[in-house]
């Protein structure tokens, strides 16, 4: 089912959106007064169930919870059940596709410090800009953590935990996430 009436909700919630948007099921979308949400051009999001065979465990959630917050997502980017939660900036490049039930998050949604977390201090919460590459592919359940930098043509297995920066064209897998295999540019893996 095509959600295309949710795209009123969208430019209410100020989320610009390039041309041949297609949303599969409904997603939450929500944009800080004052934060950036920018998805462009072709992009396919999906958040029903049955929209990818994969298994979804939830609908695609995008949202940017400051005001000085950013999420821009390139053109012809796929994602199916992912979470996109930035309090700083997630960067995703044109034509990277994203695996079902992933999660992509610039920040540690709480102090790591026992004091701040108690009194839910949200000022001493970690976050590092996210920056993944184009032409990327990144694996069902993985979870790419804040301050993670994939370079161009990355490929990231399901399931890895990503966190550090990876150079161009390189197979990253595990938990911790490392590099398995390098791939040169152009060629199939």
């Amino acid at each position: 089912m095509n959600s295309n009436w949710f795209k009123l909700v969208m430019k209410a919630n100020r989320v610009r959106y390039g041309k041949h948007l297609t949303l599969k099921g409904v997603p939450v979308i929500f944009n800080k007064k004052g934060a950036t949400l920018q998805i462009g051009e072709g992009v396919t999001i999906k958040s029903s169930f049955l929209s990818n065979l994969v298994g979804l465990y939830s609908r695609t959630i995008i949202v940017t919870r400051t005001p000085d917050a950013e999420i821009v997502i390139g053109d012809r980017v796929g994602m199916s059940g992912v979470t996109i939660y930035a309090r700083r900036s997630i960067r995703i490049g044109d034509n990277t596709l994203i695996g079902g039930n992933t999660k992509i998050l610039d920040n540690d949604f709480h102090p790591l410090d026992a004091e701040a977390r108690n009194r839910d201090d949200k000022d001493l919460i970690g976050t590092r800009p996210v920056v993944i590459g184009k032409n990327c592919f990144i694996g069902c359940n993985a979870l790419i953590l804040k301050g993670t930098v994939l370079g161009e043509g990355c490929v990231v297995g399901a399931g890895a935990v990503v966190s550090g920066t990876f150079e161009d064209h390189c197979v990253i897998a595990g938990n911790p996430a490392r590099v398995v295999r390098r791939l040169e540019a152009g060629r199939n893996a």
